[in-house]
């Protein structure tokens, strides 16, 4: 393959999946509407940092584009010789899904929608979906391909389900070959300011109280931003139609990790503990016999590690990071 559309690339998992592509050498299409989710000034910071790896513009070509606007993303096709496609643009954060399902609907679903038609309209046989681990809901952990996932707790994974079953639809009736990477919990430099770690090393530095809901006892399967992106790239051989869990295969209870942060920052955190939200499950864990059997992948970041390579990320970069608008979830 030589030229890959990467949707959502200036956002965490799509930043670091369009930066290995640079890497191999592989032309990128990337596209982003650069909404105000989060502070958009680190997602012209990841776009920065991507444009700086490719300064004559030889492998990188970047569109500003929202792809629930579908002649617009029409054009981009008909501009561009794509071979395959990658959609990590999508509405993340369960708790803000409560809060404003609209907005997950249209880019989640009518996005997905919008650019699986693209493929079917120009021949592109292969597409790569990024999903999550939200999805699996209750159901017993570790958490495997073929658990039940039609009882999903917020509108964040209900309408990632759907996008699922879309792409199944249009593997069955076009022939498209999809991949579907479920993500449990990625972290790591330049990560989402909305996400755990980046809240509680920032906010563990500069003294400043950490919210835990629950007793902090919940476990969560942290996966680091590197291992991820590897694999996401190894979803696009061809499998037909194939789901697979990314994720570390070591869940860690929520305080070991600010405990880790306090640790590496010298500092002690300030925690205010608030009741479990509804749409949270108590522990995840992936199961990645599949993605190691049939990606050949297989995660290589511990988690001590991890938080460290994210720490001396923050530390590297804490005057711009703390100029950040604070996360509002």
């Amino acid at each position: 393959m030589n030229t890959i559309l990467v949707t959502g690339c200036a956002g965490f998992i799509g930043w670091k999946v369009t930066e290995k592509l640079l890497e191999k050498k592989i032309n990128v299409i990337g596209i982003d509407n650069i909404n105000d989710y989060y502070d958009i000034r680190l997602k012209e910071w990841r776009l920065n940092y991507l444009k700086n790896l490719n300064p004559d513009n030889s492998y990188f070509k970047f569109y500003q584009a929202d792809i629930c606007n579908l002649q617009l993303i029409k054009n981009i096709f008909h501009k561009n010789k794509i071979d395959a496609v990658i959609n990590l643009a999508a509405r993340a954060g369960v708790r803000s899904s409560v809060l404003d399902p609209w907005a997950y609907l249209d880019t989640n679903v009518k996005g997905t929608l919008n650019l699986l038609e693209c493929c079917k309209a120009f021949n592109i046989k292969k597409f790569v979906l990024s999903s999550t681990s939200s999805i699996y809901s209750t159901n017993k952990i570790p958490f495997k391909e073929d658990d039940r996932t039609d009882m999903p707790l917020a509108p964040y994974s209900a309408t990632k389900k759907s996008a699922e079953l879309l792409c199944y639809s249009y593997h069955y009736l076009h022939g498209l070959d999809i991949s579907i990477p479920r993500y449990f919990t990625v972290y790591g430099p330049a990560g989402r300011p909305d996400m755990s770690i980046f809240i509680f090393i920032k906010n563990i530095d500069n003294e400043l109280p950490i919210t835990v809901y629950g007793d902090g006892t919940q476990k969560r399967d942290f996966s680091y931003i590197d291992d991820i992106a590897e694999g996401t790239i190894k979803c696009l051989d061809y499998f037909g139609y194939e789901i697979f869990n990314l994720g570390n295969d070591n869940p860690v209870e929520l305080m070991y990790v600010i405990n880790k942060i306090e640790t590496l920052l010298g500092k002690k955190a300030i925690i205010n503990f608030k009741p479990r939200h509804p749409a949270d499950v108590y522990a995840t864990w992936a199961n990645i016999d599949k993605s190691k059997n049939t990606l050949k992948w297989y995660p290589k970041t511990s988690i001590d590690d991890g938080i460290q390579k994210t720490v001396r990320w923050y530390i590297e970069n804490k005057e711009f990071v703390n100029t950040l608008n604070p996360a509002t979830t």
